[in-house]
């Protein structure tokens, strides 16, 4: 995927560094304030799994210093289709099987550096952090140079919680590879998720100068400024990625998924549906297993009223991400409109159960026993019950709305008190009904005779 360089792009990034620079003062940059909600989906090791040919969804396997690979042992043939079917199964969603196929790769052959770092980003799939470090330890034991399993290691420890380990170990690293491009590059991130933004420009731009046309460099630093509010100059750099600045500076990588779901997030916070759409899309289309680009995607279906788009874009989803809460969410409410209530309340209570506090589960759940028919284990007169308490728990815990924003809440409160009022009488009414059936003469009826009232019930 090589493409020209040329110095007129070098110097729209340089630009662009130097802005976001005199933007904070030479200073780490306030924090974002309370209650704005940032998105920073995760890079390199989600998803980076390797195809027969050596190539990623994500990254590459050609070291970044452009420099030929050396220590690249090849697979044997064993662990090779052990791996295939792997790479099959992480395609089709089965992180189960992947994990399987892939360990029996390392099985079968212990240098099987792309089989660990590939076990490594399945297992940090399905939440085994520990045994996702160990695996990307292992496949830099075997290669020590190898940077997919490097910077996987590093943005993991990052993204734990451990920022200053993940720091230490990148250090060491730089030290042993002066000419590697990845390594500064996952420093800058790190910095970024530490909130120390001038550093995470300056390792970006450290990575830039090893090798100007590192993408991930360029995506950390979209990604630092969309951390940071600097949203103007975020789409700025994005534009440089994937439009390019006309025939003379073209896209540097207009297919970059992780590039086109952060404008697609930026777009989204202006108010520009039609762009973030458009950008979630093509981010779903190259990147099949890019989660949050499905759940944004999805929430727009929802609100278009497409629910069985929204439903199929969520189910891939949550085959990446099992516990992703806001998925499991939007789920459940996708099929409570496509009238499946046994799996929408699966769904539901499956995601109160793992964040009771969220308080949008309360309100999908008083919907779901408000307006649903036939919930499996629920009778008529318990799910209004249920309904009632879910929108009262909801009006409890809801955040605070725009002004003039609308709220239903106490209109569906209503609307499910007057309904089990109603269940009430018409129970009053079967059961003051039975005695009257059963008293009444002896000499029997026919059954021709309409009940007195002239009327049916």
């Amino acid at each position: 995927m090589g493409m020209r360089l040329d110095k007129s792009f070098t110097f729209a990034f340089v630009a662009a560094l130097g802005l976001s620079l005199s933007a904070c003062g030479g200073k780490t940059p306030p924090k974002v304030p309370e209650g704005t909600k940032v998105d920073t989906p995760a890079t390199g090791g989600p998803g980076a799994v390797y195809g027969p040919g050596g190539q990623q969804y994500a990254v590459t396997d050609a070291p970044s210093s452009g420099e030929a690979a050396t220590n690249r042992p090849k697979m044997n043939a064993t662990a090779a289709q052990a791996y295939a079917a792997g790479m099959a199964a992480f395609q089709s969603g089965d992180l189960q099987g992947a994990k399987q196929q892939f360990t029996q790769a390392t099985q079968a052959d212990d240098k099987a550096y792309q089989a660990f770092y590939s076990l490594g980003v399945v297992k940090e799939r399905l939440n085994e952090i520990s045994g996702a470090l160990s695996s990307y330890t292992k496949a830099v034991a075997i290669v020590p140079d190898y940077e997919p399993a490097i910077v996987g290691y590093a943005e993991l420890l990052a993204r734990t919680g451990k920022e200053s380990e993940a720091e230490s170990y990148l250090n060491g690293k730089l030290a042993k590879m002066p000419k590697s491009a990845a390594v500064p590059a996952a420093m800058a991130e790190v910095k970024s998720i530490q909130g120390d933004s001038g550093e995470a420009q300056k390792y970006a731009r450290d990575a830039l100068k090893k090798n100007p046309d590192y993408r991930p460099a360029m995506v950390t630093i979209a990604r630092d400024h969309y951390r940071r509010r600097r949203l103007d100059l975020a789409l700025y750099t994005l534009q440089a990625i994937l439009d390019g600045f006309g025939t003379e500076n073209p896209a540097r990588d207009a297919t970059n998924a992780q590039a086109l779901l952060l404008r697609g997030l930026i777009y989204k916070e202006q108010g520009n549906r039609a762009g973030a759409m458009k950008d979630f899309q093509q981010a779903v289309s190259i990147r099949p297993d890019l989660v949050e680009a499905r759940v944004q995607l999805a929430g727009y279906q929802l609100e278009a009223g497409n629910a069985t788009e929204a439903a199929k874009l969520l189910e891939e989803a949550v085959k990446y991400d099992k516990d992703n809460v806001i998925a499991r969410l939007n789920l459940g409410d996708a099929y409570r409109l496509l009238g499946k209530a046994g799996d929408a309340k699966k769904e539901l209570e499956w995601v109160a159960s793992k964040d009771p506090n969220l308080a949008e589960v309360h309100y999908d759940l008083g919907l779901l026993y408000l307006f649903s028919e036939n919930i499996p284990g629920v009778t008529p007169a318990d799910a209004v019950d249920k309904a009632i308490s879910e929108l009262e728990k909801y009006k409890k815990m809801k955040p605070h709305g725009k002004a003039g924003e609308k709220d239903d809440t106490d209109e569906l409160i209503t609307r499910a008190k007057t309904k089990k009022a109603i269940l009430a009488s018409k129970a009053q009414e079967k059961a003051a009904a039975k005695p009257a059936a059963s008293g009444g003469s002896s000499g029997g009826s026919t059954g021709s005779m309409p009940p007195a009232d002239g009327g049916k019930k």
